[in-house]
């Protein structure tokens, strides 16, 4: 056996038990999606939409697709899964989530000029890059420690105002926290972008596997270089206040499949 399909096979043996993000069959949540019929020793590949979905053992031998639900997402409208053996569908259930209005002080962070834009696009166009990296690390990561302590000072989803403007849906957790506190990684990963954003201000990625990123904005101080491979409380950097704030905080989101979702349903406890 080549070591590739190796190293799958002692992956994926079904006595392996991963402790799965909460499910949340809404805009914004998880899907744990049950792949009936399948009979295989290696992961299915499976697509929700162009991205490809994490795919882990599930209970009587089944797999399970672990599927991210974007915020534009409508209830109502079957979601499709997609596999060379055949596809699956699966519904989901409304949600309201909250406004915040903000102020913000920097009038170009609210309405930026020509070069800011261009900046923007480039910065974006690298972020994406790091969300739609696929990686397969010896085990997935299903869970995550928080990335820093403080209170929850603004909640996934939010349908947030910049200066009363109306701006995309907030898709992350604010973690609120003085300048220097310390960030520490959630998991273990490999740093996959590292740079000062106009929005977000210093930030990192870390690449978890099979789909899984997570981002880490405005921060004081980077601690970590591109490359870098991190294990579980490895420091990161330090809380700040750079780029698009009201104050210092972490700004912590979690993509799947290059969907940002609730980073809550990937922590014990909360």
């Amino acid at each position: 056996m080549r070591a590739r399909n190796w190293l799958i096979a002692a992956l994926f043996i079904p006595t392996i038990a991963l402790a799965l993000p909460k499910e949340s069959r809404v805009p914004g949540g998880v899907a744990l999606v049950p792949l009936t019929g399948i009979e295989s020793e290696q992961p299915p590949e499976v697509r929700y939409g162009k991205n490809r979905v994490m795919v882990v053992p599930g209970t009587d031998d089944r797999w399970v697709a672990v599927v991210g639900i974007p915020l534009t997402a409508k209830a109502g409208e079957a979601q499709q899964l997609t596999l060379n053996q055949g596809g699956y569908s699966f519904n989901i259930d409304d949600k309201s989530y909250e406004s915040q209005h903000l102020t913000v002080k920097n009038k170009r962070h609210v309405e930026p000029d020509p070069e800011d834009i261009k900046r923007w696009r480039r910065e974006s166009a690298e972020m994406g890059a790091a969300f739609t990296r696929w990686s397969e690390p010896t085990r997935p990561t299903t869970e995550f420690t928080l990335p820093a302590k403080g209170p929850f000072s603004s909640p996934f989803g939010l349908r947030r105002f910049f200066n009363e403007q109306p701006r995309k849906p907030h898709s992350g957790l604010d973690i609120a926290a003085p300048t220097g506190a310390p960030i520490t990684a959630p998991a273990p990963g490999e740093v996959v972008a590292v740079g000062n954003y106009f929005f977000n201000g210093n930030t990192v990625i870390v690449d978890h596997g099979y789909g899984l990123t997570t981002l880490y904005c405005h921060m004081s101080r980077i601690d970590v270089a591109l490359g870098d491979r991190l294990e579980t409380g490895d420091p990161i950097g330090q809380v700040g206040a750079t780029g698009r704030v009201t104050g210092p905080h972490l700004h912590w989101s979690v993509s799947l499949n290059n969907v940002r979702v609730d980073p809550l349903l990937f922590v014990d406890g909360q």
